[in-house]
């Protein structure tokens, strides 16, 4: 038998041949960190299944080594360590081997013969040669069957043959586990150890070819595709015979890194889609990786930083007045990252910007006048919705000209002024333009007569009057103001402002009024228990004395006639004097029922007629006119002192 440094020479010599060569470029081609270490730095380990390894192309970080246990555990893994320290461990961890007792001592003969077996032994001249270890241990056995120190180098000699092979069969050398085998096969009751290596042996001769091909298919670019004749097609067939192999579990891994590669490209393009479909490739390979981890951390920052690019130029869009490309940006930073912030903040922007020319509901604003110094009055951004218009039958007070009740959408979003137009502000519009009001036009309007308590024709009565026909404050709601009055205003604010200001709709009166209830009320189905409005309540008094004889009941607000205009609390949609104060005009025609009313919010308009809808109750409306769902309808010119406006503008 020839001795070690004989067969190590033959290794050498076939590995420059062909055989050694498979392996050592397996192993190259795996680990390459592990044939290239930088002077002065420690080794690097051998990667295992549940430690992928750095593929040279990544530099992700790497978790620190824990701290070895002892001489034996330090260093490489297992299978490339020195074969005597292999041995060693398996020693510590087993008590399999009873050797027998020594019956008497060894001769100083053989004590001679048995240091030159160690010697051999310490020099690694494991088999081969008459001065090998295992030939001089043998020696000893024929001169002393119980010597026990030529039965524990046997013993020795067994471990690290056994320890050679596996670590030939493990790096892919067939031929050098052959060797060692049939060196190991050579030692007495060796056939136990033998035939599980030999067993691993065959294993190695399978998969050695489909190593070959995987590693080509690799090379070729075909890491994962196409699939039935893909790199990591093969190496999961070598791990169906083999699920221990090393180079194939590292061949696993690095097939993950091309897929995560792929991904990272994909991203560097901005094809999120694309790198999705990569991540979840790579998940379908080893869900649990390191790498895997790392990458989408990686490409869930990369996303969140263009989703915030894009979400800024967006940004800019929206600034810009482009509410279609700003949504267009939107919808894509957010399909790039879902969770991105400031995504929904923005997402209410467009929609307000939509629905509210970028205000958002209960926004109070003011415009300028764009050819002179003045603004129109202060307006509320009403939020969209849909609200039931009419009132059921069995409502206290209803009316038929309420019914039917019916649904209707308003879609569109306006500004509601906050209050009703007063005189200081009806009185800058007729300075301004020189209309003539139809107070002053076609002579008077109506007054509150004391005497009789109730509303009387006066001819003298103008715009410019309170309810009792004296000089009215400022601060005051214009009355006596006609429909035909109230839209030469709207439309001259239109003028001044460059928004379009008009009307509202009797639909959209009626919803702003509610402000979200579905009570009788605004504010519920009853008295009010707070100042709310200026109504007719049982404990206000004339300044002769006069009760109202249809009243609110214990309510009191102070005033007999109308009040300075926001004097009260205003509604949920932060809209004052809607339900009191005084009725307002609104857009429609009269009509006597809503058989055939719009479901929207537009006013319901007939060519040329001559009766349009007063809504809202005033400072001397009986509570059931006070109604949200309350109705009247009067001639274009009607000039009363219960009766003003206000306006909507749009957006």
């Amino acid at each position: 038998m020839p001795n070690t440094e004989t067969v190590r020479r033959q290794r050498a010599i076939a590995g420059a041949m062909g055989v050694a060569v498979l392996g050592f470029a397996l192993f190259y081609h795996f680990f390459p960190q592990l044939l290239h270490v930088e002077p002065g730095q420690p080794s690097a380990r051998l990667p295992t299944r549940s430690q992928p390894g750095t593929m040279g192309f990544d530099q992700r970080p790497q978790a620190a080594p824990q701290a070895v246990a002892s001489e034996v555990d330090a260093g490489p893994p297992l299978v490339l360590a020195p074969a005597a320290v292999i041995a060693a461990r398996r020693r510590e961890k087993s008590n399999d081997v009873q050797l027998p007792a020594q019956a008497s001592p060894d001769t100083p003969e053989l004590t001679a013969l048995l240091d030159r077996a160690d010697k051999s032994l310490a020099a690694d001249r494991l088999v081969g040669g008459k001065e090998s270890a295992a030939a001089l241990y043998l020696s000893a056995l024929k001169a002393k069957a119980d010597s026990q120190r030529a039965l524990s180098g046997l013993e020795e000699i067994r471990g690290r043959l056994v320890a050679e092979t596996e670590q030939d069969i493990a790096l892919g050398d067939a031929d050098a586990a052959r060797d060692t085998l049939n060196a190991l096969r050579a030692l007495p009751s060796s056939a136990k150890d033998a035939q599980p290596l030999q067993q691993q042996l065959a294993v190695l001769d399978k998969v050695r070819p489909l190593l070959t091909t995987a590693a080509t298919q690799l090379q070729a670019g075909k890491a994962n595709e196409p699939h039935g004749d893909s790199a990591l097609d093969t190496y999961r067939q070598v791990l169906q015979l083999d699920p221990q192999n090393a180079v194939a579990v590292q061949g696993v891994s690095q097939v993950q890194h091309v897929v995560l590669d792929k991904a990272l490209a994909a991203v560097a393009q901005s094809d999120f889609a694309a790198a999705d479909n990569a991540l979840a490739e790579a998940a379908s390979i080893e869900p649990g990786s390191q790498a895997l981890q790392d990458t989408r951390g990686r490409i869930e920052g990369m996303r969140r930083q263009s989703g915030a690019a894009i979400l800024a130029q967006a940004r800019s869009a929206l600034d810009g007045g482009n509410v279609e490309l700003a949504q267009q940006l939107a919808a894509k930073a957010q399909q790039i990252s879902p969770d991105l912030a400031g995504i929904d903040d923005f997402n209410e922007r467009v929609t307000n910007a939509k629905l509210y020319s970028s205000y958002k509901p209960g926004q109070v604003f003011t415009d300028r006048f764009v050819d002179s110094t003045g603004k129109a009055p202060a307006m509320v951004v009403v939020p969209t919705g849909k609200f039931m218009m009419g009132s059921p039958d069995g409502e206290t007070g209803h009316d038929a000209n309420e019914a039917p009740a019916h649904e209707v959408d308003v879609d569109k979003g306006v500004a509601v002024a906050r209050s009703a137009v007063t005189i200081g502000q009806f009185r800058d519009f007729v300075r301004a333009s020189g209309y003539v009001p139809q107070s002053q036009s076609l002579g008077g309007g109506s007054v509150y007569d004391e005497q009789s308590g109730g509303l009387r024709d006066d001819a003298s009565a103008t715009w410019q009057d309170d309810y009792a026909g004296k000089p009215g404050q400022d601060r005051l709601p214009v009355i006596n103001i006609s429909w035909n009055d109230a839209k030469a205003y709207a439309d001259w604010l239109s003028q001044r402002t460059g928004k379009k200001y008009r009307l509202p709709s009797e639909a959209e009166f009626e919803y702003a009024l509610r402000a979200g209830s579905t009570s009788r009320y605004w504010w519920g189905d009853g008295a009010p228990a707070s100042h709310v409005e200026n109504l007719t309540g049982a404990n206000d008094r004339s300044g002769s004395g006069r009760r109202w004889s249809n009243a609110f009941n214990a309510y009191k607000d102070g005033y007999w006639g109308p009040a300075p205009v926001m004097s009260f609390t205003p509604n949920p949609f932060g809209l004052y004097d809607m339900g009191g104060n005084v009725s307002e005009w609104v857009a429609d025609c009269w009509h006597d029922n809503y058989i055939r009313a719009p479901r929207t919010s537009e006013a319901w308009v007939n060519p040329g007629c001559s009766r349009r809808v007063i809504r809202g109750g005033s400072w001397g409306s009986a509570p059931d006119m006070v109604r949200s769902a309350y109705r009247q309808g009067a001639a274009a010119d009607l000039r009363s002192a219960r009766v003003g406006f206000r306006v909507v503008r749009e957006l």
